[in-house]
């Protein structure tokens, strides 16, 4: 459990690096680093999927110990093309992370990932455990058929009932058995005022239930167009297709490729985007990791409870050497 004493980001550091990696099937991925250059790297892997990097994720590690490195992935972010999602799959972010390691130099690195940011870093580790040196992880999503079933069609919905219902208001009653293949439909379709009155309404549902108290400046950022769509487009491209596993449940089967990694599972109690079981069946599949369960705390990265546990599983890992 978290027995939190109020630990803080640390500063913001600005970038001394960053540019683009071209993958050779179309995409060019925008990539930065900050903090200190010959540091113990971290790769810090972002949400979504389509979520893309912000100056905020650069806060969670010592800057004078870490080399912190910063990934858009495909289609979101300063990643071109914008809202792609041509060679976007789980196994094209897996092989692109490789390559980012391959391009920098980098023998292994720390993964630090939340929410979908969790399940790529847990399929990159299970992948490449040699390339792995640590893993925070929070918000644990697996995305499995149940996990999705509780955000988008029945679950989550009891919890938040006006902000469900603003989300279902897009797909007419006849289609609201499958809500993901109803609002892919939409989000794939060329018209914008086909796709876009869909990608706001997907994304606005996930930013209004992030955290245990709702912020509006975060919803109003989540219903911007230029992130809405590469976000809602790209995360149901993801979902329709099972996250591109071969089984359903395949990261915690596959969990014992992990072995001995080092790591740190953080959790809010009131996470309802992804609930505090899939920490709980993570910790199960992985017994040397530790799981910290924040209290008061959702989904959301920037709670203070989280912050705390984020900031104590890496100033752990630094002084480990």
């Amino acid at each position: 459990m978290s027995n939190r004493d109020g630990l803080a980001p640390y500063p913001a550091r600005e970038l001394f690096n960053e540019s683009f990696l071209d993958t050779g099937d179309g995409h060019a991925l925008y990539y930065g680093e900050c903090g200190n250059p010959d540091g113990a790297p971290v790769l810090v892997v972002h949400g979504g999927p389509g979520g893309g990097c912000n100056p905020t994720m650069r806060r969670f590690h010592d800057p004078r110990h870490y080399r912190i490195i910063l990934l858009d992935q495909r289609g979101c972010g300063r990643s071109t093309p914008n809202a792609s999602i041509e060679n976007n799959t789980t196994w094209h972010l897996v092989a692109d992370m490789e390559r980012l390691r391959h391009h920098l130099g980098i023998a292994r690195w720390q993964l630090f990932g939340g929410s979908w940011g969790s399940t790529l870093a847990l399929a990159y580790a299970e992948t490449h455990p040699e390339r792995v040196s640590a893993l925070v992880l929070r918000g644990i999503f697996l995305l499995r058929r149940s996990e999705l079933a509780w955000f988008y069609q029945d679950g989550a919905s009891a919890l938040f009932p006006e902000a469900w219902e603003a989300f279902e208001r897009v797909i007419p009653p006849e289609e609201r058995g499958d809500m993901i293949g109803a609002y892919y439909t939409r989000l794939v379709d060329p018209n914008p005022s086909v796709h876009m009155p869909a990608a706001e309404a997907w994304s606005v549902w996930e930013g209004t239930t992030l955290s245990l108290i709702e912020d509006p400046a975060r919803v109003r950022s989540f219903a911007n167009p230029a992130y809405a769509l590469a976000f809602a487009r790209i995360e149901c491209h993801y979902f329709v297709n099972a996250g591109f596993f071969a089984e359903d449940g395949a990261l915690l089967k596959n969990a014992y490729r992990l072995g001995d990694i080092p790591g740190v599972i953080v959790h809010g109690r009131y996470d309802v985007v992804t609930p505090v079981r899939n920490a709980w069946d993570l910790k199960t599949a992985w017994p040397s990791a530790e799981l910290r369960i924040v209290p008061d705390a959702g989904h959301a990265m920037t709670e203070p409870g989280i912050i705390h546990e984020l900031v104590r599983a890496t100033s752990h890992f630094r002084d480990r050497g």
